[in-house]
């Protein structure tokens, strides 16, 4: 099966929020492909400003990296998507453009108390990340 490259990002802002985007009807982390000579702090860096808006980012450290298999409609076939997760920082507060030809509807900055009820509405290797991050308290 064909393997994927991607990054990603769980973004906390000045407030101690962290940024979840909507799309495909689920809540979800910023993240997208690598590009060929692009590194993965690189990519997402690049990959939450463009989803995003975000200029002013700033990586912390890798938290992990997550699979999962899916279709891909651009090369029309099974893969796995290997991502890797940064935490990244942003101590601006600057206005958020949902990128729309990426199916993005809503972009929220979650009070971290109000985290876990955002993730009942996401997707397994989002909720595994999340936690892995140690950025929230663990779901009650």
């Amino acid at each position: 099966m064909k393997k994927i490259l991607a990054a990603g990002g769980v973004v906390v802002n000045e407030k101690n929020e962290m940024l979840f985007i909507y799309r495909h009807s689920k809540w979800d982390l910023p993240k997208g492909h690598v590009e060929k000579g692009e590194s993965f702090e690189d990519c997402a860096l690049r990959e939450v400003k463009e989803e995003t808006g975000i200029n002013n980012l700033y990586i912390n450290r890798l938290i992990g990296t997550t699979e999962h298999e899916y279709f891909d409609s651009y090369v029309g076939t099974e893969v796995i998507k290997e991502t890797r997760w940064f935490e990244m920082r942003t101590d601006k507060d600057e206005s958020l453009h949902p990128q729309a030809e990426e199916g993005i509807e809503w972009i929220r900055w979650i009070p971290k108390e109000d985290v876990f009820l955002f993730l009942k509405n996401s997707y397994k290797n989002i909720i595994e990340i999340v936690k892995k991050s140690g950025l929230v308290d663990q779901e009650k």
